[in-house]
């Protein structure tokens, strides 16, 4: 089988598993909903009448449309935005192991969020939580801004400048968090940590939209670019002779990875290795075509984020563990063993 054909084969195939982890992350949880009654919730949300037969439907319908499903779209959405996030900046850096984190925006926001925290009493009533979400975007814009900034000049980007420039903002931004957490009184600390820990509690179809146009306006966009980003893999002077400008390539992949990275992270705080580990994943099953690899990432990406999130509504119900836990708990074993598979393969 051809390639092409592989990876058409596996985009088919999680474009139809996505659904199936979308309403199994809909139907449990703390309640257990059957599938009856969520296929009949979204059917009367269409415009179809049905009816179910189950004891309490009217109320499973309500957790159903205010409660599971924003929370679930968010998460799928979200995950769709860190793997893309992370298939671009492996293919800019051309480093495999590269992660959206790399450019400071994760920190960024991280910061930005727990300065509002720290200052929750100097906002209006009700929008301490609006708050926090703006400033967590608004600090991963300009991490990310300050690192770009460093890594260009007049003779252009470098992506190795801007590594070195990341690596330091991320410090600098580390030891900013440290500070804020020795001037928070009790609660604010509290607060600081669960939001680091990553959470989708406070999903709303307000978010679900906000998230949805920034994912739709970059989907449209994206394609531009898998064909740049397969001659940036080559290396700067071959994609330059290819006919691409390079400066201003990295600059709108840059772009785009802030803001897919810092809503996400703006919406459900800190949350690692999706970004690293489904874009590397994918990449080996795919191939390093990015006209495949970009759309095969955010399905999985999709798929990894709704079932985690699952998992971390369901291990101590009806508690919930934060979000970033369980993804790092399935990410980080996960890439250590496709990083043992692939040191068994270069010595062999």
């Amino acid at each position: 089988m051809k390639r092409s054909q592989k990876a058409l084969s596996v985009i088919v195939v999680l474009a139809v598993g996505l659904p199936i982890c979308l309403l199994l992350g809909i139907a449990n949880g703390a309640v257990s909903i059957d599938l009856a009654d969520v296929v009949a919730a979204i059917f009367n949300n269409l415009g179809f009448s049905l009816t179910s037969t189950s004891d309490g439907f009217s109320q499973n319908q309500l957790i159903i449309e205010s409660i599971r499903t924003p929370r679930v779209l968010l998460a799928s959405l979200i995950g769709a935005a860190l793997a893309v996030s992370g298939a671009l900046m492996q293919g800019l850096f051309r480093n495999p192991l590269a992660d959206p984190a790399i450019i400071g925006v994760s920190s960024g926001a991280a910061v930005g969020a727990a300065s509002a925290i720290l200052f929750e009493s100097a906002w209006p009533a009700g929008y301490a939580h609006w708050a926090t979400t703006m400033a967590a975007f608004l600090g991963g814009l300009a991490a990310t801004w300050l690192v770009f900034k460093i890594g260009t000049s007049p003779y252009g980007t470098s992506v190795a400048t801007m590594l070195l420039a990341g690596i330091a903002i991320n410090a600098f931004a580390m030891a900013g968090i440290g500070l804020i957490n020795y001037l928070a009184d009790d609660n604010q600390l509290r607060s600081i940590i669960f939001w680091q820990m990553g959470s989708l509690g406070a999903a709303s179809w307000l978010n679900v939209g906000t998230m949805a146009l920034v994912v739709a306006a970059v989907v449209l966009v994206l394609p531009r670019y898998a064909n740049t980003l397969n001659a940036l893999l080559l290396g700067d002077s071959e994609a330059r002779h290819l006919g691409v400008n390079v400066d201003k390539a990295k600059k709108w992949l840059i772009i785009v990875t802030a803001v897919l990275v810092g809503v996400a992270v703006a919406f459900a705080g800190m949350i690692g290795f999706v970004g690293l580990v489904v874009p590397h994943l994918i990449r080996l099953i795919v191939g390093p075509d990015h006209r495949f690899l970009l759309p095969a990432a955010a399905l999985l990406g999709a798929m990894l984020m709704v079932l985690a999130d699952l998992c971390a509504r369901i291990i101590i119900s009806p508690a919930e563990l934060p979000i970033g836990i369980v993804t790092a708990l399935i990410g980080a074993p996960f890439f250590m063993f496709l990083l043992l598979q692939k040191r068994q393969t270069i010595s062999g």
